[in-house]
């Protein structure tokens, strides 16, 4: 940025899935870091320009809680910057 403050904006890829499992069941519950990780990365090098860094948090959402969670987030981010 040309004011040289970072800022930290919410953002949302919206998506759905179709199944006819359970919620619980349709998800993978062994996806590691390092996976979460390169799927950080794919979106950071499609999305965004250089020099933009994201962070994700993957979980669903019911529509009517989508604002208190990005809300949850930005905490989860904020929280840590002021540790370091």
């Amino acid at each position: 940025m040309t004011d040289g403050e970072t800022k930290a904006y919410p953002f949302a890829l919206v998506g759905f899935f179709v199944t006819d499992k359970d919620i619980s069941e349709a998800f993978r519950q062994d996806v590691t870091p390092e996976e979460l990780e390169q799927l950080q990365e794919l979106l950071k090098k499609t999305i965004f320009t250089d020099d933009v860094e994201i962070a994700i948090a993957p979980f669903v959402v019911p529509p009517d809680q989508v604002n208190d969670a990005l809300n949850q987030l930005a905490d989860v981010i904020f929280s840590q910057e002021d540790k370091q």
